[in-house]
């Protein structure tokens, strides 16, 4: 009976010293990790564990790509969402490690957090950005998201064929030079938008906050200038991401290895006659220009935004 006893004491003893010195995980988790991954679907649809068809390169070092779904901090937990986000998943399930006991609690407060979270949603393509999460907690640690996009297939299938028809109308592949391709565009939303006044008091019919307002309705706010310019820029292949803070957001392009920012919506001024004029005080200025004209409404979370 004592040889027993030591047997069993001594193989706990094992199991204790490899899970923390060795493997530095859990039993918990490697039991999550290797027998529920087979009981339940990671991702709800397996065709989304490829990347999707507007994924983004990684440009942030705050938040990277990854292929742990079983977070051990809050670090670790901003990467599942990006990685979500970013691959356009709709429907996804991930482990909160057992070590991490504030798991929960810092996914409400992302919630509650919207400028952090809001950042992170500019830095993938506005297809795949998010107009709302639902999240589900099980009792087993298991969070089970549901993702409603900002923008559907419909409205996907509907810009692209807008966008396309402005590409050959403004000939804009007849241009050799990446600045004045992005310049004709520039010029045409000026020029076919008004900045709408009524969408910040909630008395717009107007979609203004997405390219479909800006596109198709002829008015925006500054989120419809920016996705309809990141559309643009993305279908001419060139690295773009939004920057976004509390109050504002604008377009940032990479051309000869160099970040420029681009705000249409302070290009397209409000003016007290009325009249339509055209601005390039933020077109394609370096971020240190962009500082220097100290405006108070162009600041961003360099922790985040680290490659500007």
């Amino acid at each position: 009976m004592k040889k027993i006893i030591g047997i069993v004491f001594c193989a706990l003893f094992f199991i204790i010293m490899l899970d923390e010195k060795i493997l530095n995980e859990s039993i918990y988790d490697i039991y999550n990790k290797y027998y529920n991954r087979k009981t339940y679907s990671i991702v709800t649809n397996l065709k989304a564990l490829s990347q999707g068809k507007y994924t983004y390169m990684d440009h942030s070092s705050y938040v990277h790509s990854t292929e742990n779904y079983y977070p051990k901090n809050k670090n670790e937990l901003l990467d599942v969402y990006y990685t979500i986000l970013n691959n356009g998943w709709e429907n996804f399930s991930y482990y909160c490690s057992n070590s991490y006991g504030k798991c929960l609690k810092d996914i409400r407060e992302l919630s509650d957090e919207l400028g952090e979270f809001s950042s992170i949603n500019q830095i993938v393509h506005p297809y795949n950005s998010y107009k709302t999460i639902q999240s589900n907690y099980n009792s087993n640690k298991r969070i089970d998201l549901s993702i409603t996009k900002k923008y559907s297939n419909e409205d996907i299938n509907k810009i692209e064929k807008k966008m396309n028809k402005i590409i050959n109308e403004l000939k804009i592949n007849s241009y050799s030079s990446v600045e004045d391709k992005i310049k004709v565009f520039h010029d045409y939303i000026a020029n076919t938008n008004k900045y709408d006044v009524n969408k910040i008091n909630g008395n717009s019919k107007y979609n203004s906050d997405s390219a479909i307002g800006t596109l198709f309705e002829g008015y925006s706010i500054c989120s419809g200038y920016t996705d309809t310019m990141a559309i643009f820029l993305n279908m001419i292949g060139l690295d773009n991401v939004r920057v976004a803070n509390e109050n504002h957001t604008w377009n940032v392009v990479k051309i000869n290895n160099k970040w420029k920012h681009i705000d249409l919506t302070w290009d397209d001024p409000i003016t007290n006659t009325g009249e339509d004029i055209i601005s390039y005080d933020y077109f394609l200025i370096s971020t240190n220009e962009l500082i220097k004209k100290d405006d108070k409404e162009h600041y961003f979370n360099e922790e985040i935004y680290d490659f500007l």
